[in-house]
């Protein structure tokens, strides 16, 4: 018997949104160990409200919102806000009821920006790494360390001498040339009459001014964006184009390729190797037990070297052809050639963040936003693997 295409308004809905998500779908495993996080730092959230004025969005779901749209891919909060409003997967996971009104998306934005500083966002990730069910998946011997570039929100064009007086608006590339001042007419004249005749031309105005840099040297001593005066124009290989851009760095522990510490920096030769110390120290401040860092060339300094070993940390740097600081005695060992194929795994949580987690360019500016989006990214790209690592 063929069913009838009639569709009646129902009025009442007795179905939970707990029924409605199957029980084998990933972000239950999520959802989970997201909560168990966010409940270890009750404590820390209190710390930063008051006990009066008007309650704010409560940042459990303020960061349950926002892994969200890292794990989905979502371009603004403006969409979030959208798919929230009659996604109910979106509204079981962030913690909404069916007829919960979803966040006006400045609103969310204000609030979310105040809250997930970097301060917060690495406690996210810890708190995440510290769980009963995650911590077991953790090498705490053999870790690995590399950077990439994040092109930041700042054209080429914004990339003018220091000297030079900013302008009155940042996204404001110029006044397009006034219009065409026309004759006035003669009013003791009457007007004529003309069914035929063509409307005037009005002359289009470029959107953006017109720039040519052809034989401008420009650098990172004399200019600077004046949209996002944090970016620095950088190149990481040679022959490729240098572009406005911040150098994000993770350390990835060997076992299953989890990160475990992430930070951004201004993009500069001597950045990686600053930030891979400060990371170690973070990490295991004040360990003198014995680990593995694997890393590529550009991490082959005498200096850095040095400082590993200082810190009772074995170098696995790959060496470089020509006055290499590694020597014979790391290359003898085993460990050293197993650390070398493990560290090339660090650049899936990278490629990740950029295909999925939208860190290809970010959507910030300045140093200290970017930097706490680029940690929740990588907490995002963590908890996108833990269903399948936790099922194995």
């Amino acid at each position: 018997m063929r069913g009838t295409d009639e569709a009646s308004g129902t009025l009442f809905s007795y179905v939970d949104l707990e029924e409605r998500v199957p029980a084998g779908h990933p972000l239950r495993k999520i959802r989970q160990i997201v909560n168990d996080a966010l409940a270890s730092l009750d404590a820390e959230f209190d710390a930063l409200y008051t006990d009066f004025g008007r309650p704010s969005i409560a940042p459990e779901r303020l960061i349950r919102a926002s892994l969200l749209q890292i794990l989905f891919s979502i371009r603004s909060e403006r969409q979030l806000m959208e798919q929230m409003d009659y996604n109910l997967l979106f509204r079981w996971f962030v913690g909404l009821g069916i007829d919960d009104a979803v966040w006006v998306p400045t609103v969310f934005t204000k609030n979310r920006d105040r809250l997930l500083t970097t301060d917060m966002s690495r406690k996210v990730m810890a708190a995440i790494l510290a769980h009963p069910e995650v911590k077991p998946l953790l090498s705490d011997e053999h870790f690995s360390v590399d950077g990439t570039l994040v092109k930041a929100w700042a054209s080429m064009k914004s990339f003018q001498p220091k000297d030079r007086p900013p302008p009155d608006h940042d996204d404001d590339p110029g006044n397009p040339p006034p219009p065409n001042q026309e004759p006035t007419a003669d009013t003791d004249k009457p007007p004529q009459q003309t069914e035929t005749q063509p409307m005037p031309a009005t002359p289009r105005q470029p959107r953006n001014a017109e720039v040519n840099f052809r034989g401008e040297k420009r650098s990172n001593a004399t200019h600077a964006s004046v949209t996002d005066p944090d970016a620095r124009l950088y190149k990481k290989a040679p022959g490729a184009a240098a572009a406005l851009c911040f150098m994000g760095h993770t350390l990835m522990e060997n076992r299953n390729g989890l990160v475990v510490q992430a930070d951004l920096t201004h993009a500069d030769g001597h950045s990686e190797r600053e930030a891979a110390i400060e990371m170690i120290n973070r990490h295991s401040p004040g360990s003198t037990r014995r680990v593995t860092l694997g890393a590529d060339k550009g991490y082959d300094a005498a200096s850095f070297v040095a400082e590993l070993r200082r810190m009772v940390v074995t170098p696995h740097v790959a060496q470089k052809a020509r006055h290499s600081a590694i020597d014979g005695r790391t290359t003898q060992h085993p460990g050293y050639a197993q650390s070398q194929r493990r560290r090339k795994k660090i650049e899936e949580p990278f490629g990740w963040a950029k295909t999925v987690g939208g860190m290809a360019q970010t959507v910030h500016r300045g140093l200290d936003r970017v930097r706490a989006q680029f940690t929740m990214t990588m907490a995002a790209c963590n908890l996108a693997r833990l269903p399948k690592l936790l099922a194995a």
